[in-house]
Parts: C-alpha cells; sequence; structure tokens
C-alpha cells in the first residue's frame, strides 16, 4: 500500500469495512479491503474491537488512506472473559454471548460515521461494508443516508443454506431426520448430522436464533451483497443466493492473500509453537510431488480425544506422509498444552523417526504448504476461506464439517464440485481408524483422487482467469464486478 498509491488517491471517495470478530471474517475483509484500495484509491476505514485492531496494526501500518479504528468494547460487561474479543479460543456457550455483545458496537459505529461526515473533509461519496453478522451496521448508515452493502465472507451456496435453516429452522418442523430446504430444489435433503448442535436445538426462541434471525433479515434490506466466491465456480450456489436474497449480488472471490503477502502476518499474537515457513517448506522439500496429507481443522475447532484418536490410527495405517495441526481435543482447554496420551502411545516418535509426519502445535503456514507440490490433499473442516485456499492451489479435499456453514460447503464440494470426499462430521460422530485409512488411499491413491485432482486444477484456473488484471474483456470477472460494484456504491450521491 505504499507511497505510489497515495499519489493517485481520491479524498472525495471512502469505503468504511466493519467484520465480525473472527478470524474467518477480518481475513477475507482485509483481503477485500486492500483490493478496493488497490482498484479505487480511495480512502479505507476497516472498524473493529480494540484487541483486533492491534493485531492487524502489527501488518496493515495505518496510512492517511488506509486507515484501522477501534470500537470501544469491554468484554467484562457482557459476562465474557477480558480478552474476548474474537471468537477463536472461546467454548460455544460464550460465542453466542460474543455474537449479542457485538451488537453494543453500534452507538460507537453511530458516532464515528457521523464524524466523516460531518468533518471538514467530509467525502462526497462514503459506502458502508458490513459483515451479515454486523449487519446492523446497515441500519446505521441507511439512518445517516450512506449507500450500504453486506459482505458474506461464505460461498454461495453455504450462504444460502445457512440463511434458510436460521430464518426457517425446517427441521424443527419434522421428526424426520431428513428434510427439505425452502430455497432449494425438492429433491436437495439435508440429515440433522448436517446441523451444529446448536442449530439443532434452536427453535426459535433460542439465544442462537434470536442473534441470527434478525441478523439475516436486516442482512436481506441491504442495497447488495458482497459473495467471496467465482460464479463461474458456483453457479448454482449464485442462481440460489440471488433467489433467495432477492439482493443485486456481486462475487468478488477468491479474496485471498495477495501472492507477495506473507500469510503469517495473519498469525494469532502469542503462539510460539507453530512451524515456521522455513522448517515447513523444508520439511516438504524432502517428499515427492502429492504426496503429503495436509490435516487442520481451522483457528477454532477441534475433535474429541476419540475421534482424535481414530484419525491418527487411520493417518499412520495408510502409510501416507503428514502435517497435522493439533490442538487439544473438545473435552479440554483448546488454548492449553497437548497431552501424549489423545494419540496413538508412540505415534509422534514413529512419524518422526520415518520422516512420515509432523504434528504442529497450534498453528501452520497454511497457504504455503497448500502451494507446495508435495501437498496432495486437505483434510479439513470445510471452512469457506481454507476451501478457497485449497482450490485456488488445486488441491483437492477431505471434509470433516465442525460447525456453521461447513457441512453445506462440504456438500457442494463434493457433489457439486468433485473436489472433496466426507470423511466425517461433526465432533460427536463415532469414526474409525479404518474408515479414515479407506478415504485417505482413496484420495491420495485410487482412480477418484485422480479425477478429484483434475477437478480441483479445473477450479484453480477459473479462480486465476476470475482475478486476471486486464482491460475490457481480458479483466477477470471478479475484477470487473468489484469495479462495477464501486461505481455503484460511490456513484456520487451518498444513497444510490
Amino acid at each position: 500500500m505504499g507511497s505510489n498509491s497515495e499519489q493517485h488517491h481520491n479524498h472525495q471517495e471512502h469505503v468504511l469495512l466493519f467484520p465480525y470478530m473472527a478470524q474467518g471474517h477480518i481475513i477475507p475483509f482485509m483481503e477485500l479491503a486492500k483490493l478496493i484500495h488497490h482498484r479505487r484509491r480511495c480512502t479505507i476505514t476497516v472498524v473493529s474491537t480494540p484487541s483486533n485492531i492491534r493485531a492487524l496494526t502489527s501488518s496493515f501500518p495505518s496510512t492517511p488512506t488506509f486507515r484501522l479504528v477501534p470500537l470501544p468494547f469491554d468484554p467484562t460487561c457482557h459476562s465474557l472473559p477480558s480478552s474476548s474479543e474474537s471468537t477463536d479460543t472461546l467454548p460455544l456457550h460464550h460465542l453466542v454471548r460474543l455474537f449479542h455483545a457485538s451488537r453494543s458496537l453500534r452507538p460507537a459505529f453511530y458516532a464515528l460515521l457521523s464524524d466523516i461526515l460531518s468533518s471538514p473533509s467530509a467525502p462526497s461519496r462514503l459506502c458502508v461494508i458490513a459483515d451479515v453478522f454486523t449487519s446492523w451496521a446497515c441500519e446505521v448508515a441507511e439512518s445517516l443516508g450512506v449507500y450500504h452493502a453486506v459482505f458474506t465472507t461464505g460461498g454461495g451456496y453455504g450462504t444460502t443454506a445457512y440463511f434458510s435453516l436460521w430464518q426457517h429452522l425446517p427441521h424443527a418442523h419434522t421428526d424426520a431426520d431428513e428434510f427439505a430446504v425452502p430455497g432449494f430444489p425438492d429433491s436437495f435433503r439435508l440429515r440433522r448430522s448436517q446441523l451444529s448442535s446448536y442449530m439443532r436445538a434452536a427453535d426459535g426462541a433460542d439465544q442462537w436464533s434470536a442473534f441470527f434471525q434478525p441478523a439475516i433479515a436486516t442482512s436481506l434490506k441491504s442495497k447488495s451483497m458482497l459473495c467471496n466466491s467465482v460464479e463461474e465456480v458456483e453457479t448454482t450456489g449464485f442462481r440460489l443466493l440471488r433467489n433467495y436474497t432477492g439482493l443485486r449480488v456481486y462475487d468478488v472471490g477468491p479474496l485471498l492473500p495477495f501472492p507477495d503477502d506473507k500469510k503469517s502476518s495473519y498469525k494469532r499474537a502469542g503462539k510460539a509453537h507453530g512451524l515456521s515457513v522455513d522448517a515447513c517448506v523444508d520439511w516438504l522439500d524432502a517428499h515427492p510431488p502429492n504426496s503429503v496429507l495436509y490435516v487442520s481443522f481451522g483457528s477454532q475447532n477441534t475433535i474429541s480425544a476419540r475421534q482424535m484418536m481414530e484419525l491418527a490410527k487411520g493417518i499412520e495405517a495408510s502409510g501416507k506422509a503428514f502435517i497435522w495441526v493439533i490442538r487439544p481435543p473438545v473435552e479440554f482447554d483448546i488454548g492449553g498444552e497437548f497431552k501424549d496420551e489423545w494419540l496413538p502411545e508412540g505415534f509422534e516418535e514413529r512419524a518422526r523417526e520415518r520422516a512420515r509426519g509432523v504434528l504442529v502445535r497450534d498453528w501452520a503456514p497454511q497457504l504455503e504448504i497448500l502451494s507446495h507440490a508435495s501437498t496432495g490433499a486437505f483434510l479439513s473442516h470445510c471452512g469457506w476461506n481454507s476451501a478457497l485456499e485449497s482450490l485456488s492451489r488445486g488441491v483437492p479435499m477431505i471434509g470433516w464439517p465442525m460447525a456453521a456453514e461447513q457441512f453445506y460447503n462440504s456438500v457442494m464440494l463434493e457433489e457439486e464440485l468433485g473436489v472433496c470426499v466426507e470423511v466425517a462430521r461433526g465432533k460427536e460422530v463415532v469414526v474409525s481408524g479404518e474408515e479414515v485409512e479407506r478415504v485417505v488411499r482413496e484420495v491420495m491413491g485410487g482412480e477418484r483422487g485422480v479425477e478429484m485432482r483434475r477437478r480441483a486444477a479445473e477450479v484453480r484456473g477459473l479462480f486465476e482467469e476470475a482475478m486476471r488484471e486486464g482491460d475490457g474483456e481480458t479483466k477477470g470477472s471478479s475484477l470487473r464486478v468489484i469495479d462495477e460494484f464501486l461505481e455503484v456504491a460511490l456513484s456520487g450521491n451518498l444513497l444510490a
């Protein structure tokens, strides 16, 4: 974002972005902010709570045109631990509390937006882009006459399923294990096992529904929606999303760290025992192409102790090399020390001796691992950012969805794109080492694995095309769409 961007800067245009307080939301929002700044040279403001802004400042120093602004927030006022400003380390019962607490940022956001509008250097064109989970910021923008859009950090298909399930709770109106989902074709069915525990229990009067239902309803009143995906990859997903929301939906993905950025810039502060990029690349260099399984459940998920034991047995029995980002099981403190007893006896020593595997505590340079020729498959929770990172590098997936819209991402990746095989779902399901071994061998050997790799390479090509710099017809579809969106959002009057 250096000085040359300031030279052609348009001081009259200002875009304000408000992500929800979670790594999986902040990262795509920052990539969107950088993309807009790069294409339009307008002033960018990203707002969040103080500790999230502090964590970002080390990798994105504020400049006059790219500002990071903290909104006052005291977690202890909401019966949360004093350090809780992000979902990453919170147990489930605190997550819903943080969701509700986030709404307390509204007065500070209103004051900030009012100050921008009344300052001597007020922009003539201003736009607010809010997260689906902070969609009340769109109501604030509307009340001040400012153009607003919501940004879903999920894909088209996953977002539609998530919205429909929370708004209609179809599973609460039947005793059947399988049920139809409003907004999807009649032939489409989900099972109860494809719902997170809190959605399974939701009845419309619970704390989760009390947050998500209004958040989604408010999102649907926005002027337009941005979606972190590519139309050519998710043709069905975007058709469903447009039909369901009735909004103008702009596909602006895949929003991934610029090639010259180090993904480690997002590394959570205070975590020392990850795996350095250099150590990781050196280890991968020693393995043949497509031979290493990468295992990671994202920044805030882990599996049960019993599942962990079986997963380890299955990986070892498959004979495949692996890098596994591991955290204590779900029954224990996810941020605590990892104990050897959670794995088969001698598992880590055997893996190390044979140069067969690396267990990484807490954090690994995911994009670098997925970019390496030795990485043959990614066993993932199917969080959308992870799916985009995997497919942007042409790496097929083994799905183990855990929460939120990951279950529907997994369905789409397997059934629509053919780039994923689901091995298990959720933290309660009984999983066997034999099943893990079978799926790992299938995806990393076998004919199905070859076909999945071919399809993943196709998706990679579509992603690259979507983000291709160029003019007119040669410009990638996502860049064309983001330019169109900015033209509408910053079209001269405040409320278009």
